[in-house]
């Protein structure tokens, strides 16, 4: 037998007990409790019919299908169906039917009182009823608080803290719900669902230490990142562990899973909204056209495919040099859009010729170059490589791009490129100046899209900080007072694109980061977050500035100014004049230098690159930090005046 015929035949069994008994006590309340034989004549027939007439139509209604603990209205509706639609068939079939029956055939009546069918009505619908209920509390019922179970604080006493409550309760979850907070002083002292709301958000520092809390679960869906960034900067202190509550619009058919409640990660304590921008306003270069995606296999160049790919493009091209992630990228893309053609390219974008083959065979209308070396200290000990793949590659593409007519052409750069302190970043400054210069004179429309550090990228350091709390520590900061820029995959993928939509050529978009974050606070989040103490639990070190790295990255240089766009999030950052034959001579030389096989020209092709790039500083990562907070400050400033000045 079957789990589920099981449970079929239990409820079966107690919806007959519950008849039986109901009929029984309708007959003792109709007689006064007088059991005598002639008044309890012919209550067996009436409990068989009942019996019978009930589940009849409790399966008629689906009354045995329900799984009771996730019960609704409607289902207890059903039940109510059921009960109405028994005792109303068994008085009309036997009043109509069977007593005229009876007396035709044996001269006598089959005598129920009437009383007797609405007495037993109304106990059978309030018993069967009842046992449903129980049944629900007892599949719901946890007991007492056990050893293994994690004492749980709910942030919220909303529809979603209740969602959250009957979730833990409902499951073998190890977290138990103890205690509720929330700002709403009108249910401070009430209970929800059993558990108090014993205070507002100010109390949880005492409250975790007075309930022996050991998780807290924010279930604020509705609230702003600001609003959350302020109430996790609370929680954090705590040491417990936090986890967080989606969007509503992320459940499904309202109704909670423990495995959508997922660990807060960093960038919920970043303190500013998601940037969002109406893509299907803006897409309209992309529908039907033939788009070529460099660098599709890496963080960036991945999630530019799969935006790109919602907006039909009549061909997608993946190009990329490394044959792992662009099968990977590959493989998801088929799978997720299956009617898409897409065409898979491994091209190194230093190989000319065969770059050349790729555009004259496709003939690409939008090209988003992605494709480049990104990481700091390996670019700073391989100087040739970084300027051979994010200078010279990016002049292949972009040549390509005005030799084959290409409309649009949109390049990822990076804020390490304002004022560069390591090769990295005057590569990248280089291929801004460069494309800049070919705008002057081609069709095409080449614009650069400037942005800070990507979280969850590869190499970045949240991962990394991540991996080594797994490892058990230390977690290794480079220097108390460093601070970056932060924005997420999507958000800086959402600025590529809007890019280019709003692109007339020549410009470097630039988007409005809010503050930036110290790398030190990050990490000491990331352990609190994790549910342990820092300096305790997992220590941090400090190993000093690595060759080439900045304590601030900056916006903007001192030459660029900044204009706002239709996005208010996004800024234009004028381009600094440079001479074309000045540039191309310097490119000859340092073409040169790299091409040659002499192991020692890493100083001679810095000093071409500094020569390249009038901003590259070299050896100037330690400035004094009142110096870097001036050009922060100054940089800030001017994106906050002219965002105020487009408002008015």
């Amino acid at each position: 037998m079957n789990s589920n015929f099981r449970r079929i035949v239990i409820f079966i069994l107690i919806d007959t007990t519950v008849v039986c008994l109901s009929i029984f006590l309708a007959y003792l309340i109709r007689f006064d409790f007088e059991t005598s034989s002639v008044n309890f004549a012919y209550i067996e027939y009436v409990m068989v019919s009942l019996s019978l007439l009930t589940i009849g139509f409790n399966i008629y209604f689906r009354v045995y299908r329900t799984i009771w603990k996730f019960a609704s209205l409607g289902d207890y509706i059903s039940i109510f169906k059921g009960a109405v639609f028994a005792s109303a068939c068994f008085y009309i079939v036997h009043h109509l039917a069977i007593n005229s029956i009876a007396y035709h055939y044996f001269s006598r009546y089959i005598t129920v009182p009437r009383s007797t069918t609405v007495l037993s009505f109304a106990f059978i619908l309030v018993g069967i009823l009842m046992s449903r209920v129980l049944t629900r509390e007892i599949k719901g019922f946890r007991g007492k608080i056990q050893k293994h179970h994690r004492r749980t604080l709910i942030v919220g006493a909303g529809e979603a803290g209740m969602l959250v409550i009957k979730e833990l309760n409902n499951t073998n979850s190890e977290s138990y719900p103890v205690v509720i907070v929330d700002d709403d002083v009108t249910k401070v002292g009430y209970r929800m669902n059993g558990i108090l709301v014993a205070g507002k958000r100010e109390d949880i520092p005492s409250l975790v230490n007075q309930y022996h809390i050991q998780d807290i679960i924010l279930a604020i869906p509705s609230t702003s990142r600001v609003e959350q960034a302020s109430i996790l900067q609370i929680c954090k202190t705590t040491g417990c562990k936090i986890k967080i509550m989606p969007k509503i619009n992320d459940l499904i058919d309202g109704r909670i899973s423990l495995n959508l409640i997922k660990n807060v990660e960093v960038e919920d304590l970043l303190g500013r909204d998601p940037i969002i921008v109406d893509l299907r306003q803006v897409t309209g270069y992309i529908k039907d056209k033939v788009v070529l995606v460099t660098g599709a296999g890496g963080s960036i160049g991945s999630e530019l495919c799969r935006q790109c790919a919602k907006f039909s493009p009549r061909t997608l091209l993946l190009l990329g040099h490394g044959e792992n992630s662009i099968y990977e990228i590959e493989f998801e893309m088929k799978r997720k859009f299956p009617n898409l053609q897409i065409e898979t390219l491994i091209v190194d974008i230093q190989d000319r010729i065969r770059l050349n083959s790729v555009f004259e065979k496709y003939r690409p209308n939008v090209v988003f170059h992605a494709a480049a070396h990104k990481h700091v200290p390996l670019m700073e000990k391989n100087p040739a490589e970084a300027i051979k793949n994010n200078i010279f590659g990016t002049k292949n593409v972009a040549e390509c791009s005005d030799t084959y007519q290409v409309e649009r052409f949109v390049m990822i750069s990076t804020d390490k490129a304002v004022n560069p302190t390591n090769v990295m970043g005057a590569t990248k400054r280089a291929a801004e100046m460069l494309i800049l210069q070919l705008n002057e004179k081609s069709q095409t429309d080449f614009v650069a899209v400037r942005f800070g550090n990507v979280l969850g990228s590869r190499g970045s350091v949240i991962p990394i900080f991540k991996k080594q709390i797994e490892a058990g520590g230390p977690i290794t900061v480079t220097h108390p007072e460093m601070v970056r820029y932060f924005m997420t995959i999507p958000e800086a993928v959402q600025l590529v694109i809007q890019a280019g939509a709003l692109a007339t050529g020549g410009e470097i978009f630039i988007l409005d980061m809010g503050q930036p974050v110290k790398i030190s606070d990050l990490a000491y989040d990331l352990i609190r977050l994790s549910g342990m103490e820092p300096g305790e639990d997992i220590k941090v070190e400090y190993t000093g500035i690595r060759p080439g790295e900045k304590l601030f990255e900056e916006i903007l240089t001192n030459d660029e100014g900044a204009k706002t766009t239709k996005h208010d999030r996004i800024f234009i950052g004028k381009p600094s004049e440079e001479s074309y034959a000045r540039m191309d001579f310097i490119l000859k030389k340092l073409e040169q230098l790299v091409k040659s096989s002499d192991e020692n020209n890493d100083e001679l092709i810095r000093q071409q690159l500094a020569n390249l790039v009038p901003t590259y500083k070299r050896d100037s990562a330690l400035s004094s930090i009142e110096e870097i907070k001036d050009n922060i400050r100054s940089s800030i400033e001017v994106l906050a005046t002219v965002e105020k000045n487009s408002l008015k």
